[in-house]
């Protein structure tokens, strides 16, 4: 023992007179390994403690808060009791033994033992006796840790002081530049407001103490090693500024008058903030500063220089709508949202009749913007915009004027559904469903591709929301998409499909069987005039491309998809036999609207189906047929140009074949064989060396996966009689009463190791195991399935 006490003192004034800074931590491992309590390192250091020489003094406290820094978390109550004591005299000594003082004070926070209404002496302590902005940069970040801990730890304690804790921070803050202390800074007053302390008569001092740095202007020095950014100071002083409703009256005239800036970083600040704080305020905050911000965000809109002050504008206004929405109205209270939308309205509503139209996209985007800050907002602004949007429409004679028109009632169309509503709610735009409807069909019988392009883009919009569009009017809507497809004006894509995912009807019964006859209706006969002739035929292949496209389009829900893929197949099956002439472009847009098909349509049992027994036995026929045919006879070959009609193998060995099979939910299915994967099929036809002098060749189907899915498929078939060991041992004897010359297996090879004793192969350095396979006849019959 002692020889112990004698090591103490050693380390003690070795580290104290002979400046030796590593002692501290030889000093802290006696601690912790239980050579000596922290209680007989305080008695040891008495003489230094209480030494007349200030270096000597700050020498002793600075080794008894290093060891403390290592030791707090052993410490008993009992020795966490006396240390306070001692560092909240040390408080009061000279300006020199403050910051170890500090140092072992902030140990001291993070302690378990921390005995009850310590943490209340510790600050008022430090409130007291400490001019926190006096001190170095390092001492001031040690007091706001000392805060941040306290307040994590013994938040009912401080809660306790009430008010002069608050007061207590404000003026530990008061002045602080540097942005890292800052940081902590407003991590603390962020605690102070969202954690519910009592602000009491020191409101004010906490939002003046902080929003003095609104808008953060701060430039990252190059290479800074602190990786402090300018957004993390914005976003964290913004948390602390719209954290609570009452620095309301402060912060809303800060914001306005900030909007006045010149500075457009300074702007952007002022209206992100601002839609941050609407979130947290109420109605009554607001009152008296409605035509102030509304102004203010008018001139944004209407005066903009840049797309984010003006995206940022409008999303405060649509903020500020949704704010007034909360209120709740009663017999003596004043209808904020009414009084506000009156206001945008006498701004804005002029100016969507003026007849050059100059100021209709600002206006209308304000209105817009209120319109999708609640669903009661949406019903006002309607019920006043609609009726002269209609007039103005029915009066205007110029296609032009007809579609800015059309646009601007798109947008009104996106902003009600954006707004929030309930389930049931009625559309604000039911009450002007058959204006609308006029306006659209009106458009789309008239001969102007860009005016078509708007009046479908309306019509996508208007099917989207429940109850605008009767069955009268999808059938007329169809009818129109019918003549446009054919005749090859506007853009209709989107729109059917949209449509067909919300009314899959009649789509199947009337739009599918039009499109397949016009597809494989010949063009007319042009009897002498080639140029004629030409033209017809060109006209007629691009009325085609544009029905494949269409029937992907229309082709997302499991109903539509049952009746399109069969069309796109009889396309493939028709070009390979030479039936129809479908050129080389048609065939690939064919496979390519197959792939795109089973990339969007609904993932259900139906789909599943679907692809397994129809759609991908039926390409692997036509693969195989093709690639089967006698390589001899007079057929299409790239070499020979690539533009015309292909007559007899449109999937030979020389065209890649892309589709994609989109495999569903289908557990448990019959027919389905795999479950809830998105294959792509790259059709590479191979041609291999004969295995036998009497085989012609051998062909292989190479296939790809996604979704990190580690597939690889083969599809083998034997030209001749290929024995099963010349094909690598994975066809399967015949069934009876099969040619061989027309099957094909599709075999699984699954990667990793497999615990049933598959057979395995290597391929790109990953195993690859054997599961079982399906194969499937040439005709498109699956005859077996794995299980």
């Amino acid at each position: 023992m002692a020889a112990d006490s004698a090591l103490l003192l050693s380390l003690v004034e070795e580290y104290v007179s002979g400046l030796q800074d590593s002692k501290a931590k030889d000093t802290a491992r006696g601690v912790k390994d239980g050579q000596f309590t922290v209680l007989q390192l305080v008695e040891a250091l008495g003489l230094s403690l209480t030494s007349s020489q200030t270096h000597t003094r700050a020498r002793g406290v600075q080794l008894l808060s290093e060891v403390l820094h290592e030791c707090y978390g052993g410490l008993t109550e009992r020795e966490v009791e006396v240390l306070i004591a001692f560092y909240e005299n040390r408080l009061k000594d000279h300006h020199a033994i403050i910051p170890p003082v500090l140092q072992g004070l902030r140990a001291l926070t993070k302690c378990t033992a921390l005995p009850p209404g310590s943490a209340v002496s510790m600050l008022r302590s430090l409130f007291q006796d400490v001019h926190v902005q006096s001190l170095m940069l390092a001492e001031r970040a040690c007091v706001y840790n000392m805060l941040i801990n306290l307040m994590e730890t013994r938040e009912a304690e401080l809660k306790g002081l009430g008010a002069d804790f608050v007061f207590g921070f404000v003026q530990s803050m008061d002045g602080e530049r540097d942005p890292r202390n800052l940081l902590l800074a407003f991590q603390v007053a962020k605690t102070i407001i969202c954690r519910g302390y009592d602000l009491g008569k020191f409101t004010e001092e906490l939002f003046e103490v902080t929003s003095c740095y609104f808008p953060i202007d701060f430039t990252p020095p190059p290479n800074d090693p602190h990786g402090i950014t300018k957004e993390e100071l914005i976003q964290m002083l913004r948390d602390v500024l719209t954290g609570t409703p009452l620095f309301a009256e402060f912060l809303l005239p800060l914001i306005i008058e900030k909007l006045d800036s010149d500075v457009q970083s300074s702007k952007l600040d002022s209206l992100q903030t601002l839609t941050a704080c609407l979130s947290q305020y109420e109605h009554k905050d607001l009152a008296e500063f409605l035509e102030g911000l509304w102004a203010s965000l008018r001139r944004e809109v209407f005066q903009t220089t840049s797309e984010k002050i003006e995206s940022a504008g409008l999303a405060a206004l649509t903020a500020l709508t949704s704010c007034l929405s909360r209120s709740v109205l009663n017999s003596d209270s004043e209808d904020s949202l009414c009084t506000f939308i009156n206001l945008v309205l006498e701004d804005c509503k002029h100016h969507l009749s003026e007849p050059d139209l100059k100021l209709v996209w600002p206006s209308a985007k304000l209105l817009q913007a209120a319109c999708s800050g609640s669903s009661r907002a949406s019903h006002l602004v309607t019920a006043a915009v609609m009726p002269s949007l209609v007039e103005q429409y029915n009066n205007r004679t110029q296609c032009a004027h007809r579609r800015t028109l059309l646009e601007v009632v798109q947008r009104f169309i996106q902003a009600v559904k954006a707004s929030p509503s309930t389930d049931n709610e009625e559309s604000a735009f039911l009450a002007f469903r058959p204006s609308l409807c006029s306006m659209v069909f009106s458009a789309l019988t008239e001969n102007n591709d860009s005016l078509q392009i708007t009046a479908t883009s309306v019509l996508t919009s208007l099917a989207q929301q429940t109850g605008l569009l009767l069955d009268s009017d999808i059938e007329l809507a169809v009818d129109h998409l019918t003549r446009l497809l054919l005749t090859g004006g506007g853009r209709q894509s989107q729109c059917v499909g949209a449509l067909a995912a919300l009314h899959p009807a009649a789509f199947i019964t009337k739009l599918i069987p039009r499109l397949k006859n016009e597809m494989f209706s010949e063009p007319m006969k042009q009897d002498d005039d080639n140029d004629n002739k030409a033209s017809e035929q060109q006209s007629h292949h691009a009325v085609r491309q544009r029905c494949l496209s269409a029937l992907a389009a229309m082709s997302t829900q499991s109903s539509v998809v049952q009746e399109s893929t069969p069309v796109l197949l009889e396309v493939l099956s028709s070009a390979h036999t030479g039936s129809v002439d479908f050129s080389v472009e048609e065939v690939v847009l064919a496979c390519r609207s197959l792939q795109r098909i089973a990339e969007q349509v609904q993932d259900t049992e139906e789909t599943g189906r679907c692809f397994h027994e129809i759609i991908i036995p039926r390409l692997l026929s036509l693969a195989l047929q093709a690639a089967l045919q006698d390589e001899s006879s007079d057929r299409y070959s790239p070499s020979r140009g690539g533009g015309g009609p292909v007559r007899h193998r449109p999937c030979h060995q020389y065209f890649l074949l892309q589709a994609t099979a989109h495999v569903g939910r289908t557990d448990g299915v019959e027919g389905c064989i795999y479950s809830s994967w998105m294959v792509t099929f790259p059709f590479y036809l191979t041609t291999l060396s004969p295995h036998t002098s009497s085989c012609s060749r051998f062909v292989s189907f190479e296939f790809a996966a996604l979704f990190n899915v580690t597939v690889a498929f083969k599809v083998v078939t034997e030209a001749c009689n290929v024995p099963p060991e010349a094909a690598g041992g994975i066809m399967e004897p015949v069934p009876d009463g099969l040619s061989a010359h027309g099957m094909c297996v599709l075999v699984t090879w699954q990667r990793g190791g497999a615990s049933d004793g598959s057979p395995a192969v290597t391929a790109g350095g990953d195993e690859l195991h054997l599961q079982p396979p399906t194969i499937v006849h040439l005709s498109g019959k699956v005859l077996r399935r794995p299980g």
